[in-house]
């Protein structure tokens, strides 16, 4: 019998019959090019990196949205859009497999190449990274140690034109005089000197003819005191000490204060100073961390940008922010004898953050007040003992309370904040039984969102950089007046009726302080570089550094414009 052949398979039909044969199944055509559904993703991620390009997230998600969070989000769904086209590559995609191997390699290669060849030199305020070489040592371990003059003694002689410590003489962020020439074309800032620095956040403080900062040079944290006239260096206490983080920076972060001719100073990791101003010579020294009892890698790692406070100097004590952790509690401030260093007190249990504590007079009463790590509480001077607080939280390892509190009339506190808190205004009143309450006034998430900087006040308004741009506020009711100019987180100082903004990028611009318009008077390329350092007024000597360079400007005043107009010809 003939064997049958197998021509092929056949498939029963309803009635019981037989099929054709049947068509082979065929797989389905895989494209070159991304499909439909991966084209539909890539554009919803691209549309939604225009909405927070554009600020519109802000609008349905809130205050919390910032400019350091619109990057977070952009770089988020970037990443998301290349991980969406490696997927359909190696996995739907008709290329061939050697392709695919080729994309996938070179893309690893590239990031362990990136990895190994180079660092995150710094950060901006907004978590740009700046990158450059591994191999390349740090700026700051780059620069010589400070000459060290003779030591002569020279005359250190208060003047009314001093600006003695963080944020000036009243420490508000706020001169009265003197008054700026506001035409800085017809008359521009004459530079004065300019010269290299080592790394930190400080900023001047003056007496005299002299200028004190600090500042990180390798493994050594320094005093440096330079001449106000022509920048040479005076003297420099060196401690060996190094803070440095990859988000907050290399160096100190805190500003000299003088009194009587001694310089206070403390660093970044606990080291407080006092130094006789005249000769350099340490008149005593305390380490703040061992003095307290309080682990440094511990209180690293929950202040973990670094000590900011400035010395607060009184009639007999220094008092600084403490801290924790500690096994009795943290401590909130820690007050040393000024002419021997001996401890005398401390007060509060709060955690610290990184303002610098003030005294001020609240109905008729005088309290320090310091910004708390997740409160603001005004002390007794003389008890040392909490009278009165107000919950403003935050954690001084991520969300940190940076902005120094404002008092606003006789009984009033303003407070303002980054990381989506914004701005509220309290009340603050003694009762019958002589225990004091707060009330909030008003509270405003969206207006005056100071990451690490502080705001100015002047007849009813603050004027201060919200998440970068320049507002102004109405202290009755935190109503925005205006919002102008992109500044980055910068520093501003108010002298009279003009705001001198420090910007991020370097450049001072000469602002308006009014309510009515953000108008730019004068515009100076005065550094080159992030400058997160305050500025500092002189008289009409404008002191200016960030972690690379300082300089002095002279500015012209109105008096000196008027004369020169009345000697033309």
């Amino acid at each position: 019998m003939a064997r049958a052949r197998k021509t092929g398979s056949t498939r029963a039909l309803p009635g019981g019959g037989a099929a054709g044969p049947a068509t082979p199944l065929r797989l389905k055509e895989r494209s070159l090019w991304p499909p439909r559904h991966v084209l539909i993703t890539l554009c919803s991620l691209a549309a939604a990196i225009l909405l927070v390009r554009a600020g519109l997230l802000e609008r349905v998600v809130g205050a919390v949205i910032d400019a350091a969070v619109c990057n977070i989000i952009t770089l988020i769904l970037c990443f998301s859009g290349l991980v969406t086209l490696l997927l359909w590559l190696v996995r739907e995609s008709g290329h061939a497999a050697w392709v695919k191997r080729a994309v996938v390699g070179g893309l690893l290669a590239a990031v362990g190449l990136a990895a190994a060849t180079l660092r995150i030199e710094r950060v901006s305020g907004d978590l740009v990274p700046e990158f450059v070489w591994r191999w390349r040592p740090d700026r700051d371990s780059l620069l010589p140690a400070v000459a060290q003059p003779p030591t002569t003694a020279s005359v250190w002689t208060p003047t009314p034109d001093d600006f003695p410590r963080f944020l000036g003489p009243d420490g508000t962020a706020a001169l009265l005089v003197p008054r700026l020439d506001p035409d800085w074309e017809a008359h521009p800032p004459r530079l004065l000197w300019r010269r290299p620095i080592g790394a930190g956040w400080s900023a001047f403080s003056t007496c005299g003819d002299h200028g004190v900062t600090l500042e990180q040079r390798g493994t050594e944290e320094l005093v440096t005191c330079c001449s106000l006239v022509t920048g040479e260096p005076q003297w420099s206490v060196a401690t060996p000490a190094r803070h440095q983080t990859v988000l907050g920076g290399v160096g100190p972060r805190s500003t000299p204060t003088i009194r009587d001719g001694v310089v206070y100073a403390t660093g970044a990791t606990g080291w407080l100073h006092a130094i006789d101003g005249a000769t350099g010579r340490i008149l005593w020294q305390k380490d703040v961390l061992t003095d307290l009892g309080i682990n440094p890698a511990a209180h690293a790692a929950a202040v973990a940008w670094g000590r900011a406070g400035s010395p607060l100097v009184t009639s007999t004590a220094v008092i600084v922010p403490g801290g924790g952790p500690r096994p009795d509690g943290s401590v909130a401030l820690v007050a040393y004898d000024r002419g021997t260093g001996s401890r005398l007190w401390t007060a509060g249990k709060e955690q610290i953050a990184y303002c610098s504590p003030t005294l001020c007079s609240l109905e008729g009463r005088e309290f320090l007040v310091s910004v708390n790590e997740s409160h603001v509480a005004g002390y007794d001077p003389a008890t040392h003992e909490e009278v009165w607080q107000i919950a403003w939280p935050g954690h001084s390892n991520s969300d940190a309370s940076c902005s120094q509190a404002v008092v606003v009339g006789q009984r009033q506190l303003f407070l303002s904040k980054g990381y989506g808190i914004g701005a509220a205004l309290f009340e603050l009143e003694p009762s019958a039984t002589g225990a004091w309450t707060s009330r909030e006034v008003w509270r405003q998430s969206s207006v005056m969102k100071t990451k690490f900087t502080n705001v100015a006040t002047r007849e009813g308004y603050a004027y201060g950089l919200s998440d970068g741009i320049l507002e102004c506020v109405r202290l009755a009711d935190g109503q925005r007046q205006w919002k102008g100019g992109r500044y980055g987180q910068g520093q501003l100082l108010l002298v009279g009726d003009l705001l001198v903004v420090q910007s991020e990028p370097g450049d001072v611009v000469l602002v308006e302080a009014s309510p009515k318009a953000h108008a730019v008077r004068g515009r100076l390329a005065a550094l080159d570089g992030q400058t997160w350092n305050n500025p500092c007024l002189a008289g009409n000597k404008l002191l200016v550094r960030n972690a690379e360079e300082a300089a002095c400007y002279e500015l012209s005043l109105l008096a000196d414009a008027a004369a020169t107009a009345g000697a033309a010809p």
